[in-house]
Order: C-alpha cells, then sequence, then structure tokens
C-alpha cells in the first residue's frame, strides 16, 4: 500500500533537519512511492516571526529531493507550543493512510518493506515515563489515564498491558510522538486535537497539577490511538514493533546522541545517504552537521562509548559529550 509522509519544516533547526530526513528517506527507501509532505506553519498572530523555511539551498534541496512543502494555519497553537505543529499540520495532509516523523529523525531502511495496517493507528515506543508525574498521596495513574480516556469514551481496561504490575508507567499506554500513523489524517488530526484542547482547556481534576509543556502531545496521542482502534505496536496497532525506532528509521534528537548510542546500521545509513556532493555541500552550511556529518566529532563522540553497555541514563551520556567539548545542538 502506498502512503504519505508527514514532518514539520520551519526556519531555523528545522529546516536542516528536514534537508537531512529527506536525504536519507531517497537514498534508503528508494522504492518507497508515496508523496513526503513538509508541513510548514504560516505567519500570523501566533508567531512573533516569520516561521516559514526560507529561500535558499535547504529549501531548494528539499524540493530537488521531491518534497512538497505544504502551508497550514495555526489555529491553537504556535510559538508557544511548537509541539501542536504536529497536531495542526496534519491538515496539510492529502486524504490516504499517513505516517508522521519527528523531522529530527533518518530513514535507514526501504519503508515500501513495511507491511502497516494503517486501519489500526499506533506510535513509537521510544518512550520514558515522563507523564503523568504521581505525587506520593495524589492520583495514581489509574486514576490520570482512566479519567481521561473516558472523558473520550474510551475504556482504561482495553489500554492495559497487563504484564507491567499496577501503577507501573509501562503498564498504560504512553507513546513518543515521534512518529505516529493513520488510516485518514482529516480523523486523526480531530481525534489528536480534542484530546489535547480537552486536557489543555478542561482538564480533569485528576490532572490540575500536571505540567504540559513539553508533554501536552504525548499526554493526548493514547487517547487520540486508542478512540481510533489503534494501540501499541505489535499488539493492537497495525505495524511490527521494532520497525519504526529499529531497522527502518531513528529518530536521533541531537547528533551527538546519535552518534554515541545508535547502531553501526544507522550510522552507515546516514553516511552513505549524506556522501553525494550536491547534499555534503547544503547540509554542511549548518554547524552541527557539519562537525558530526563530515568532520571527526561523530567519530569521536562515538568512540567514547560502547553501544552494548550504554550508561542507564541518558544524562549521563550528556555530561559526558560535554565533558568532551562534543555537545552540539
Amino acid at each position: 500500500m502506498s502512503f504519505n509522509i508527514l514532518i514539520i519544516g520551519q526556519k531555523g533547526r528545522l529546516t536542516h533537519e528536514a534537508a537531512l530526513f529527506a536525504a536519507t528517506l531517497r537514498h534508503n527507501a528508494p522504492n518507497w512511492s508515496g508523496r513526503l509532505i513538509v508541513a510548514e506553519p504560516q505567519p500570523g498572530p501566533r508567531w512573533p516571526d516569520d516561521p516559514r523555511i526560507p529561500a535558499g539551498p535547504q529549501r531548494d534541496l528539499l524540493e530537488t529531493l521531491g518534497a512538497e512543502i505544504t502551508p497550514f494555519e495555526n489555529h491553537h497553537f504556535g510559538s508557544y507550543y511548537p509541539n501542536g505543529n504536529k497536531i495542526e499540520g496534519l491538515s496539510a495532509l492529502p486524504d490516504g493512510p499517513f505516517l508522521f516523523f519527528d523531522t529530527d529523525t533518518v530513514i535507514t531502511g526501504e519503508l515500501a518493506d513495511i507491511a502497516i495496517d494503517f486501519a489500526r493507528p499506533a506510535a513509537s515506543m521510544k518512550r520514558e515515563g515522563t507523564w503523568p508525574e504521581i505525587e506520593l498521596y495524589g492520583p495514581d495513574y489509574n486514576d490520570i489515564w482512566g479519567v481521561l480516556h473516558a472523558r473520550r469514551d474510551g475504556r482504561l481496561e482495553d489500554t492495559l498491558d497487563l504484564t507491567w504490575p499496577d501503577n507501573h508507567w509501562r503498564r498504560y499506554l504512553y507513546f513518543n510522538a515521534g512518529w505516529f500513523f493513520g488510516h485518514d489524517p482529516r480523523a486523526f488530526q480531530k481525534a489528536f486535537l480534542d484530546a489535547a484542547l480537552m486536557i489543555r482547556d478542561d482538564p480533569p481534576d485528576e490532572i490540575v497539577c500536571q505540567t504540559l509543556d513539553p508533554w501536552l502531545d504525548q499526554a493526548a496521542l493514547p487517547l487520540a490511538v486508542h478512540e481510533l482502534g489503534g494501540g501499541r505496536p505489535g499488539n493492537k496497532g497495525g505495524i511490527k514493533d521494532e520497525l519504526l525506532d529499529g531497522t527502518h528509521s531513528y529518530h536521533y534528537r541531537f547528533l551527538p546522541l546519535m552518534y554515541a548510542t545508535a547502531p553501526d546500521h544507522v550510522i552507515d545509513a546516514v553516511a552513505a545517504a549524506t556522501a553525494p556532493n550536491p547534499i555534503k555541500k547544503v547540509l554542511k552550511d549548518y554547524e552541527p552537521f557539519k562537525r558530526f556529518l563530515y568532520q571527526p566529532k561523530g567519530a569521536k563522540a562515538r568512540a567514547l562509548f560502547d553501544r552494548d553497555n550504554l550508561p542507564r541514563k541518558e544524562q549521563a551520556i550528556r555530561n559526558r559529550l560535554k565533558r568532551e567539548g562534543l555537545w552540539l545542538r
């Protein structure tokens, strides 16, 4: 089945990351036949500065690589919560099955080879227990997720992973919003937006003390996925686990972390995609790409860590990279 891909592109870091995403997509998934939509927020009252991708070599490269830069308007979010772009940007998609990726992602395998049941939405399981934060005498996970799903006419019992004990965060449906997919972008956007606005504007008492920035999208996404009949990859969600965030894509977030922690196949796939001179000429204009993709910082960061025995906490990895002068963002 053909499907479209959506990423967000706007002025600044995301412009460069979009170019890297497109380069790895075209090189490592040459048989994928869908449309690459780069959703571009437009100037308006929710943006103090023009957020559009500037004219220049990065925009030219995106278009050369077949990206369709498509405008969308921010009606509910904007500069105060840019993560909301992944919700409102769904309006830039044409009808049909879609796969959204955070822009700080690289494609490392042939997407045409992946079997996806788009009628059963799923999202990234590359997450930590970041939300909600449980207070000693406050509502627990059952209380919080139970009332949120009930607000969207869902049943908490239908979302639980019973291999984890009661009140362990992994027992509850929770995703990283780094990728997600669905069959109908209009239906998905409505479910995602309605859940986000309910949490933000009409929260139940159980979450009034919870922090929503930057976690609003990740709090709302499980409600949308469950409402639309999906779930975890490999379970109710229509994709095998460990394909995305595994063999076929990698959500790097920051290049120093990618070089420190990613499997060899990710580094090899990125190196191959970024080697051609027309790609290199554009990507090296961005300092982190220049230093890590084309100069020795990537190899130096990689040499600091054993990928089979990484520190348990990401902060320890960041701290060592910073001590070695290898942290750029």
